[in-house]
């Protein structure tokens, strides 16, 4: 299954941990980034159908993906779907100058050496980075990416089961970069990190001068605010979930549940800065321009606010149609706002082309 190669149009499958999203687009004109949205869908999914990346009950995954398929009108059948977590590893590594080809025949062996796998259970891919090549220094940087073979079988499985074409499995960071790139044209010449927080992992993704130039996901989510909401109140994990988003329930005010998320915010917040001083040493920017927050857990109450005062930058909530066209007859504006940060990643993935 190949990495980054660009395919023909496909429809975007987020297969995440507490839910399936699907995004089918439209390209406006070739050679740009502007696109219209054709359709769009969120299906649920209960915590114990895939448990830290892993699908534990794939018969409800299938369903999943064909309701959001039936319900939401999606006529696309080729699937671009995205992985991440620990069976993803991404490097970016300074080769000798050389051509594609040369480069195509040595990529296993360069490889084997930065893989912390079995060269022999992982799918590769790879991209040169361009603007790196330097004739003087006579070295290239090439971007290398490594997923566990049955991580893949895993997703492409469901989708052929449900009836679609698993054409791409692309890794979830870099649909994050690709959504933003097309949103955000107007920011890719700042230093950006994109901090998408899904449920179970956290993917993070700093752009420089409009280059990803470092990447990290590490397996802290939003699930967690749930997880100490229950814990701490004794609640069912819907229960828990409705709090965390500001809904009263049998009596307990949303309020209850602010110190719970703050503390575990002020984990996540830990490990963000983890990510950016490890950055800061391999670069010389010593601060982020802005923060840009994805995901279903970006929303959080009081989060954005507490990203801007640790790190003293620009926080944004990631609205992945802010430059996308569509029918505001066919799909409410509200409605796109609110579940934006959750589609970001379906988003990116949509746009993979031949």
């Amino acid at each position: 299954m190949p990495l980054f190669r660009k395919l023909k149009q496909c429809v975007g499958l987020d297969i995440g941990s507490s839910a399936i999203k699907v995004v089918e687009l439209k390209p406006m004109s070739k050679g740009d980034k502007k696109y219209q949205l054709l359709s769009l869908g969120i299906e649920p999914l209960s915590p114990e159908v895939i448990v830290d990346g892993t699908i534990m009950d794939a018969v409800s995954v299938i369903d999943a993906i064909e309701r959001a398929f039936q319900e939401n009108k999606v006529k696309g059948m080729e699937i671009a779907t995205g992985v991440s977590g620990n069976p993803v590893i991404i490097r970016k590594i300074s080769l000798p100058l050389m051509s594609p080809e040369e480069l195509s025949e040595s990529i296993q062996w360069e490889a084997e050496q930065y893989i912390p796998f079995d060269i022999q259970e992982v799918n590769i891919g790879y991209e040169i980075l361009e603007g790196t090549k330097s004739q003087e220094h006579g070295t290239m940087d090439v971007i290398l990416a490594a997923v566990k073979k049955d991580k893949i079988n895993d997703y492409t499985s469901v989708i052929k089961q449900a009836g679609k074409s698993p054409m791409v499995v692309d890794v979830d960071a870099f649909a994050l970069y690709n959504a933003f790139e097309a949103n955000y044209p107007e920011e890719l010449n700042k230093t950006i990190a994109l901090i998408n927080l899904g449920s179970n992992v956290m993917n993070i993704n700093i752009i420089q001068n409009g280059i990803s130039v470092f990447w990290r996901d590490t397996t802290i989510g939003g699930g967690q605010y749930t997880e100490a909401v229950q814990k701490e109140l004794n609640l069912s994990f819907q229960q828990a979930e409705n709090l965390k988003k500001g809904i009263e329930i049998d009596g307990i005010s949303p309020d209850r549940v602010v110190p719970i998320i703050n503390a575990v915010s002020e984990t996540i917040l830990t490990e963000i800065q983890r990510t950016f001083e490890f950055f800061q040493t391999q670069s010389n920017r010593d601060h982020m321009d802005k923060v840009v927050l994805a995901g279903g857990a970006a929303r959080t109450i009081g989060f954005d606010q507490m990203v801007s005062e640790r790190f003293g930058t620009p926080v944004e909530i990631f609205n992945p149609f802010r430059a996308i066209s569509f029918n505001s007859k066919d799909f409410d504006p509200d409605f796109l706002m609110e579940i934006g940060p959750s589609m970001v990643v379906a988003v990116g993935l949509a746009m993979r082309e031949v």
